[in-house]
């Protein structure tokens, strides 16, 4: 059977680990996948994509920065890339129409509540940003149904229309919106949503957030301790988890959408924290 081939699109692309994760879950389920990596120029991403399934291409992931250009250039949306107003995964269907999807949301939820057996219902979450990786993940988290949700932004009017957006999947979910030195008090769980971790910055919020029992999550990742995980733990946080294992489960679903197969991922997330 010959390999049928599958790409990430992204610029930068030279430091992304999806075709390790894809070529890793293709040995473990014998599938067909022979999976690339495909720098897009930043004014023709468009241009990439067409090219791309023109050639006989049967799926793609999309990284920073297209995310928004995947799903506007779509013609059709799942419901979970509607809401997240960004795709990661696009595809074509039976009638050669171009799908978007989004599987972050999932990554990150199957990562907390399967592996690290973190439970998400009736937790009090924090999560730190406003951005599009916040909204691309709001949807799945609140699906888990914990008690309270507080989204923290250095723009509190970013997060205020992200609680609009999704006040009615919130149902009766507190859901709330502040600044970042508002919360006084400990969560649960902390998502940190921001990318300062990879300048090695902080967003400005109280230690106070952390108590004995918090469990803090960065959707960073990194060979060494994350910035904000290390600040968490300095903080006496119970523990700490960078976004490697929501990497692995969001190409998990990805390829799930693409092959109608779930690859095992704990394998896959040993592999990688020991290359």
């Amino acid at each position: 059977m010959n390999n049928e081939l599958y790409a990430v699109v992204g610029n930068p692309i030279n430091h992304s680990k999806s075709p390790r994760i894809h070529s890793l879950f293709a040995q473990q389920t014998g599938e067909p996948v022979e999976y690339t990596a495909i720098q897009a120029p930043l004014d023709d991403f468009a241009g990439t994509v067409k090219q791309f399934f023109e050639g006989g291409g049967k799926g793609l992931n999309v990284t920073v920065p297209f995310k928004e250009d995947a799903w506007a250039l779509a013609e059709h949306r799942t419901s979970r890339a509607e809401k997240a107003g960004a795709a990661n995964t696009l595809y074509l269907d039976q009638e050669n129409d171009l799908v978007a999807d989004n599987t972050d949301g999932v990554g990150i939820v199957r990562d907390l509540r399967d592996n690290q057996k973190v439970p998400l219902k009736g937790a009090r979450i924090l999560v730190l940003g406003a951005g599009g990786a916040v909204r691309g993940v709001l949807g799945p988290i609140l699906a888990e149904q914990p008690a309270a949700l507080t989204l923290a932004n250095r723009t509190v009017a970013k997060a205020e229309a992200l609680v609009r957006l999704f006040a009615d999947e919130a149902a009766n979910i507190e859901l709330s919106a502040c600044g970042f030195e508002q919360p006084g008090q400990p969560f649960d769980v902390i998502i940190n949503g921001t990318s300062a971790s990879l300048q090695g910055d902080l967003p400005p919020i109280s230690g106070n957030v952390i108590g004995p029992d918090t469990v803090v999550y960065d959707m960073m990742y990194s060979l060494q301790t994350t910035t904000f995980n290390q600040w968490a733990l300095d903080n006496g946080a119970q523990r700490v988890y960078d976004g490697l294992g929501m990497l692995i489960e969001q190409a998990a679903e990805a390829f799930h959408v693409w092959r109608g197969v779930r690859p095992e991922t704990s394998p896959v997330v040993d592999e990688l924290r020991n290359d």
